[in-house]
């Protein structure tokens, strides 16, 4: 028996979702440690997310122009912390994927561990205004802080291997 709508049923098994675009994205940062001070203050910054909570993260950003992922680290924390740094070791990369209103991101993020080597700490010079709040938290209560398991986790990698790149 015909339908009266047979001819506008879409057939089951027929997608009619459109997937969102991918765009990939790369950030460098890391973490920046007073040596000078025997509780080893990291510098990090706090946030505020799309949902409006306060998160508490390690300062890192775009690499500008044919710009390094090492000298966009050192800029970044410069820019969102205040404090300068020198690049000791690479911490690793983590990657995550996140949806924003058009399209869905894929972000890398490449990590290193620096010895502080000046500045005050300030989100003052913050091109972009997203810090909110930076504060020197000892290394050993780092992982505590931070808001995201995959910084909690470069953390401990920057606790296991700064004692090879101090002074004996």
């Amino acid at each position: 028996m015909p339908s009266a709508i047979g001819a506008h049923i879409a057939p089951a098994n027929q997608n009619f979702t459109t997937p969102l675009p991918t765009v990939e994205e790369v950030s460098a940062g890391g973490v920046v440690v007073d040596t000078s001070s025997p509780q080893l203050p990291v510098a990090i910054i706090a946030r505020i997310n799309r949902g409006g909570r306060l998160e508490w993260c390690l300062p890192k950003g775009h690499p500008e122009g044919s710009e390094s992922n090492e000298a966009a680290a050192v800029r970044e924390i410069a820019e969102e912390t205040g404090i300068e740094g020198s690049i000791l070791t690479p911490l690793g990369s983590i990657d995550y994927w996140f949806t924003v209103t058009s399209h869905r991101v894929h972000k890398t993020v490449h990590h290193y561990l620096l010895e502080a080597t000046g500045g005050e700490l300030t989100i003052e010079n913050d091109p972009d205004h997203e810090a909110v709040d930076v504060a020197w938290v000892p290394l050993a209560d780092l992982a505590r802080r931070l808001s995201f398991p995959n910084e909690r986790r470069i953390a401990d990698l920057a606790r296991e291997l700064l004692p090879g790149h101090l002074p004996s």
